[in-house]
């Protein structure tokens, strides 16, 4: 398994619309595609008054996050929907192979 982890954070009072966006538009969007298997959306204050949101995404491959992401897997997809809501975003991803991960009761 594959982890897609890319970073933004929003200014105070944008953040709930920023999660708004991925819960009715990001997160269906990727359950249709093969080889997604679910997502984490991590956040925390920063010193700076920004919230940073850590977002996870899980997937069998690199060819499933290339049915995401296009052929350049690194680069960040973030549609201008979601950019109205942050302040700041990485524009590329980094992939992680996923060592150990929790076990499903």
């Amino acid at each position: 398994m594959i982890a897609r982890v890319w970073s933004g954070s929003a200014r105070v009072g944008h953040a709930r619309q920023y999660l708004d966006h991925l819960e009715q538009h990001t997160i269906p969007g990727l359950t249709g595609i093969d080889g997604y298997r679910g997502a984490y959306v991590l956040r925390r204050d920063r010193p700076d008054g920004l919230e940073q949101f850590l977002v996870v995404t899980l997937w069998d491959s690199l060819d499933a996050i290339r049915r995401f992401a296009g052929a350049d897997v690194e680069a960040a997809v973030v549609p201008a929907e979601a950019q109205a809501h942050l302040a700041t975003y990485e524009d590329r991803a980094a992939h992680y192979e996923v060592m150990i991960a929790p076990v499903a009761s």
